[in-house]
C-alpha cells in the first residue's frame, strides 16, 4: 500500500503557524505594553504643561481684570469730580481735600491735578502745589480729550524730572476734560505711577510664581515685578489692558521649568500596573454610583423647583417667540384668576387683557414679535369678574442651553397694595398742605385785621361824609351835589374792593382741593399773593421787589401748591431780615429761564442773618426749626411740593449776606401754555 507524499508536510506547517502566532502575541503585547508605558508620562508631562500654561491664562486675566477695576473706579471717582468742579460746586479747600482723598483711597496715583486751558494749575492733590510739566504724549493727549470731550490716558512715558516719582519712573496721566457748557475749562489729571500699579494691584502670590511686565505698543517695558527673579520663558501670557487713549499690555512670565519626564515615567509605572484593573472597577462602580446620585439630585432639583414656584407670590409667565405663553405658575393664576389649563397654549389676545389697555397690549406684543422688549412696565390686568389689577412686569430673554434663545420669561407683582399706600400718602400729604396752609393763615391773622381796618375804616368815613352832605341838601332844601358826593363814594368803592381782593385771597390760599396741574404764569402766581406777602413785609418794613422776564415761559403746576412754596420762603425772608439794618431790609423774588434744561427757576433773596452750618445740615429735616414757636414742617413741606412737580428746592448763601432759596420747575409744553 503506498503513501502520497503530498500529505505529509501539512500538519508541520500548520504547527509552524501556530507557534508563531503565540509567540507573535506576547511581543505585541510586550512592545504594546512599552509603549503604554512610555506614552503615559510623556502625555501626563504634556498634561500637567498644559495644566500650568491655562492656570497661567486664568490668573493673568484675574490680575489684568482686578487693575482694570480699581483703575475704572478712579476713573469713575475722576468723572465725578469733574463734574462738580465744572458746576462750581468745590471751593478751593473742598476740591484740594477731594484730590487727597483720591490717592489715599487709591495708592497706585502719584498724583491728582487740575490744569486750567492755560497750562496753570487750578487745584492739586500737592500741598506744595508745584508746577506740573506735561510729556508730549500727554499733552497731545489733553488737546484730543478737549475736541473730542472724551477722557483718555495718555502713551505711558519716563518722566524723570518729577520730583514725587522714582528718577527714572515711568508714569501715566489720565484725562478727564473739564466743560460748563461749552467753555472749555482745562483738564483733570490724574497721573499713575507704572510700577504702583503692579505693586498694589498684583498679589504676592502671583508675583512669587511669575515675572510681571508692562510694556508699550514697541514692547518696550514700563515697569516690571519679579519677587522670585526672573521668568524661564516656557509658560508666559500677554493681555493688553482695554485703556482708551494708550496701549499697555500686561506679560507674566512663570518661573517654573518643564516637568520631568523621568520622575514621571517611574511614578507613572507604578500607578498604572499596579491600580489599572482597580481602577477600572472602581470606575465602572462610580459611573453607576453617580449617575444613581445624579438622577436622585435631578429628581429632588426638580420637587424643589416646583416647591419653590408653587409657594412665590411673584408671577412667573413663559411665553415662546411667537407670544405663546407656554409656562405659568400658581401665583400668576391667582393674580389673573385663570386656571392655567385656559392659558398656557394661548395666542394673545390674552382673556385677562383689560379692554382700556389693549391697544398698549397690542403695542408691546408686536415688539415681542419684533424680538424686541420692554424690560419693566406697569399695566392692569382683568380678572373674569371684572376686577382690575394693577401689576409691575419684568420680562427678560429666556435661553436655552445651547445660548439660543427660545422666548421671554417675566416676573409679575400685583402692586395693590402699593398703589393703595400711594393713594393714602398722596392724601395724607395733601392734608399736611392744607394744615400748613392753615397755619401760615393763622401767623398772619393779627396782621391781616391790622390790613383790614384801613379800608374799613377809609369806607366808614367815606359813607359817613356822604351821609352827612345827604342830611345838609335835605335840610336846607337844596339839590345834591354830586361833584362832592361821587368821589367820596368812589373811594369807599376802591376801599372796599381792596379789602375783598385780601379776602378772596386768603380764601383762595387755604380752601381744600384736589391738586391740579396746569400751565401758571410765574407772574400770575406772584400777583395772587402779593398782597399777603406785601402785608408781612409792611409789619416788618421790609421791601418787596420781583425782577420777572417779560419772555418767561409758563410752568406745568398746581397753583395753590407753588402759591404756599413763595408764601413760606418769602415768610422766611423776611423774618430773617427783622434784626438786620433797615436800609437792608429787601426781598427780591427773581425767576429766570434756562432753555438748556427746559426748566423755569426762581430765587428768594433775602439779606438776613444768613443760615449757620450746623442748622444747614438739618434744614430740611422735619420738625427741626430754629423758631420757638415753629412746627419745623415748612421747608419740608416746600422741598416736598417741588419734588412732587419734578423740581428741586436748594439754598446757598447770598455774597451780600443773608439766604438765596432757589426751586426749578419744568416748563409748561408749547402745546398746554394757555392758563385757564
Amino acid at each position: 500500500m503506498t503513501e502520497s507524499p503530498s500529505t505529509a508536510p501539512a500538519p508541520r506547517r500548520r504547527t509552524h503557524t501556530s507557534t508563531s502566532l503565540r509567540w507573535l502575541l506576547p511581543i505585541v503585547l510586550v512592545l504594546f505594553f512599552l509603549a503604554i508605558l512610555i506614552w503615559l508620562p510623556w502625555q501626563a508631562r504634556q498634561m500637567e504643561s498644559n495644566e500650568r500654561q491655562e492656570q497661567l491664562i486664568a490668573d493673568t486675566l484675574w490680575v489684568e481684570q482686578t487693575i482694570r477695576f480699581q483703575m475704572g473706579r478712579d476713573e469713575e471717582s475722576l468723572r465725578s469730580l469733574g463734574v462738580e468742579i465744572a458746576a462750581g460746586h468745590l471751593s478751593a479747600h473742598e476740591l484740594h481735600e477731594r484730590m487727597a482723598r483720591l490717592l489715599k483711597n487709591g495708592h497706585e496715583l502719584l498724583r491728582v491735578v487740575w490744569l486750567k486751558p492755560d497750562g496753570q494749575l487750578g487745584s492739586s492733590s500737592d500741598p506744595l502745589s508745584e508746577p506740573v510739566e506735561l510729556t508730549p504724549a500727554s499733552k497731545a493727549t489733553a488737546e484730543i480729550t478737549r475736541k473730542t470731550r472724551r477722557a483718555m490716558y495718555a502713551q505711558p512715558e519716563v518722566q524723570a524730572h518729577n520730583q514725587t516719582a522714582a528718577p527714572s519712573a515711568v508714569l501715566m496721566d489720565y484725562h478727564v476734560p473739564l466743560f460748563r457748557g461749552d467753555d472749555y475749562l482745562g483738564d483733570l489729571v490724574a497721573t499713575y505711577q507704572t510700577s504702583a500699579l503692579l505693586d498694589e494691584m498684583v498679589p504676592w502670590w502671583f508675583a512669587q510664581d511669575n515675572q510681571v511686565t508692562l510694556v508699550d505698543r514697541d514692547d518696550k517695558v514700563l515697569a516690571r515685578r519679579a519677587a522670585a527673579g526672573p521668568g524661564h520663558g516656557i509658560y508666559t501670557h500677554k493681555r493688553a489692558l482695554d485703556l482708551p487713549g494708550a496701549t499697555v499690555t500686561l506679560v507674566t512670565d512663570s518661573v517654573k521649568s518643564e516637568p520631568q519626564l523621568l520622575p514621571n515615567l517611574l511614578v507613572g509605572s507604578v500607578i498604572v500596573l499596579s491600580l489599572g484593573l482597580l481602577w477600572s472597577l472602581l470606575a465602572l462602580w462610580g459611573h453607576i454610583s453617580k449617575r444613581l446620585a445624579a438622577e436622585g439630585a435631578l429628581r429632588q432639583q426638580m420637587s424643589f423647583r416646583t416647591a419653590m414656584e408653587n409657594s412665590l407670590v411673584t408671577g412667573l409667565r413663559a411665553r415662546d417667540l411667537e407670544g405663546r405663553i407656554t409656562y405659568v405658575n400658581p401665583a400668576f393664576c391667582q393674580i389673573v384668576g385663570y386656571p392655567a389649563e385656559e392659558i398656557v397654549g394661548k395666542l394673545p389676545p390674552m382673556p385677562y387683557w383689560a379692554p382700556e389697555a389693549m391697544s398698549e397690549y397690542q403695542a408691546r406684543f408686536a415688539s415681542v414679535l419684533a424680538g424686541k422688549v420692554t424690560p419693566q412696565f406697569e399695566t392692569i390686568f382683568q380678572r373674569p369678574n371684572g376686577e382690575r389689577v394693577p401689576v409691575l412686569v419684568f420680562e427678560a430673554p429666556l435661553v436655552d442651553n445651547h445660548g439660543k434663545q427660545t422666548g421671554w420669561m417675566g416676573s409679575i407683582l400685583d402692586i395693590s397694595d402699593r398703589k393703595r399706600i400711594e393713594e393714602v400718602n398722596r392724601q395724607q400729604q395733601e392734608k399736611l398742605q392744607s394744615s400748613a396752609r392753615m397755619a401760615t393763615m393763622g401767623e398772619i391773622a393779627s396782621m391781616l385785621a391790622h390790613e383790614l381796618n384801613q379800608p374799613l375804616a377809609a369806607i366808614s368815613s367815606y359813607t359817613t361824609g356822604a351821609l352827612n352832605v345827604l342830611d345838609r341838601a335835605h335840610e336846607d332844601h337844596k339839590p345834591i351835589d354830586r361833584g362832592i358826593l361821587k368821589p367820596a363814594l368812589e373811594q369807599a368803592s376802591a376801599q372796599a374792593q381792596r379789602a375783598g381782593q385780601i379776602i378772596r385771597s386768603v380764601h383762595e390760599f387755604v380752601k381744600k382741593r384736589e391738586p391740579l396741574r396746569q400751565a401758571v404764569a410765574i407772574p400770575s402766581l406772584l400777583d395772587g399773593i402779593r398782597a399777603l406777602i406785601e402785608l408781612q413785609a409792611r409789619q416788618s418794613y421790609v421791601s418787596f421787589h420781583t425782577d420777572l422776564p417779560a419772555d418767561l415761559p409758563p410752568v406745568r403746576a398746581d397753583r395753590v401748591m407753588i402759591e404756599q412754596v413763595l408764601l413760606n420762603l418769602t415768610r422766611n425772608g423776611i423774618e430773617a431780615m427783622q434784626h438786620v439794618q433797615p436800609q437792608r431790609r429787601i426781598l427780591n423774588v427773581v425767576a429766570q429761564y434756562h432753555a438748556d434744561a427746559d426748566q423755569v427757576s426762581v430765587a428768594v433773596i433775602d439779606q438776613g442773618h444768613g443760615i449757620p452750618d450746623d442748622v444747614a445740615q438739618r434744614l430740611f429735616s422735619p420738625f427741626f426749626s430754629t423758631k420757638a414757636e415753629g412746627m419745623g414742617m415748612g421747608l419740608n413741606i416746600c422741598r416736598t411740593a417741588i419734588e412732587f412737580h419734578g423740581g428741586a428746592l436748594t439754598f446757598r448763601a447770598n455774597p451780600q449776606g443773608g439766604t438765596i432759596f432757589t426751586f426749578v420747575l419744568p416748563a409748561a409744553p408749547a402745546a398746554t401754555t394757555q392758563e385757564t
